[in-house]
């Protein structure tokens, strides 16, 4: 399988939304299914050099979801060899990014859907450019609202929630903090995260109509950060935890005994934002040395 040249390659931005029931994750893992490795391998049917061998393609990505977590506006960019890349219209009409994300999207399972496909400016990272993450939170609190049909997106929860009472919470958590209670360990990976947005609201309309959904917004965020952050508001919302018992957990030294992680279903990444063009390098710049100074370029961003 050919490796690429990083001289001779066209960088292409990729925008995806999957359902994450049945995988183990983005990322690859031996033997396990998971979005990272059906979308590379769907790029290695489609790409081939002028040989016609198969091009190794390696996918970078804005968040990496957890198992069983969706997304709908999830962003990752790779690395196309110019030559493959000329040869995606085929003997059509279309544009190389349009042959590219219909064959690209023609070889994927239903659960993947490629959004858009383009050129990306200059300085474009996926990852270290991207500036916010926008996650959303969905649960059912009414046994009459029950609806199998989104049972794979929301989560239902026995008992009725406070609206008020997670918003008072929630307000206790945002800010720029170490959030080391609510993130799973990682060798030598920083859990300080500037948490920017975390409300709750009961939707009134459309698909969310009667479910209480939180929006969490962050430049980044640590291993199961979003899910515990839920996990240990949803104990509040429901009057089981008071506000001292919340913040005695937020003060603990390392990850909380006392939060629950909230279940995956609920979680989607909804939205990844980016700088205009002409800051993405820098951008990526001052992100990326951050990163290795915190880590030595071994953390990662998570849901």
């Amino acid at each position: 399988m050919t490796r690429l040249d990083s001289s001779e390659v066209v960088r292409v931005r990729l925008d995806l939304s999957y359902d994450g029931t049945e995988f183990a994750g983005w990322a690859v893992q031996p033997g396990l299914r998971t979005v990272q490795g059906e979308v590379e391998q769907a790029l290695s049917r489609i790409l081939r050099d002028d040989e016609g061998s198969p091009v190794a393609v390696r996918t970078t990505v804005a968040g990496r979801t957890d198992a069983g977590v969706h997304a709908r506006g999830q962003v990752a960019h790779i690395d196309v060899p110019v030559s493959s890349w000329s040869r995606m219209p085929g003997r059509t009409p279309r544009t190389p990014e349009q042959g590219f994300r219909d064959r690209l999207d023609g070889v994927l399972s239903d659960d993947i859907a490629i959004r858009h496909a383009a050129v990306a400016p200059e300085g474009f990272d996926a990852r270290f450019a991207a500036t916010e993450r926008r996650y959303a939170y969905r649960v059912c609190d009414d046994v009459q609202l029950r609806d199998p049909l989104t049972r794979r997106f929301v989560t239902w929860h026995e008992r009725a929630l406070d609206v008020d009472e997670l918003n008072a919470a929630s307000a206790t958590l945002i800010g720029l903090r170490d959030f080391a209670p609510f993130c799973r360990a990682r060798d030598g990976a920083t859990t300080i995260r500037d948490l920017t947005e975390l409300s709750w609201q009961r939707a009134h309309e459309g698909a969310d109509a009667g479910l209480v959904v939180a929006t969490v917004r962050a430049d980044a965020f640590c291993h199961s950060m979003v899910r515990s952050l839920v996990g240990a508001l949803l104990a509040v919302g429901e009057g089981r935890r008071d506000l001292s018992w919340l913040a005695r957990a937020a003060a603990t030294t390392g990850r909380s005994g006392a939060v629950k992680v909230a279940a995956a279903r609920g979680l989607t990444l909804e939205k990844v934002t980016y700088p205009a063009d002409e800051h993405l390098a820098s951008r990526a710049e001052v992100t990326r040395a951050r990163r290795q100074a915190e880590v030595g370029d071994r953390g990662e961003d998570w849901n």
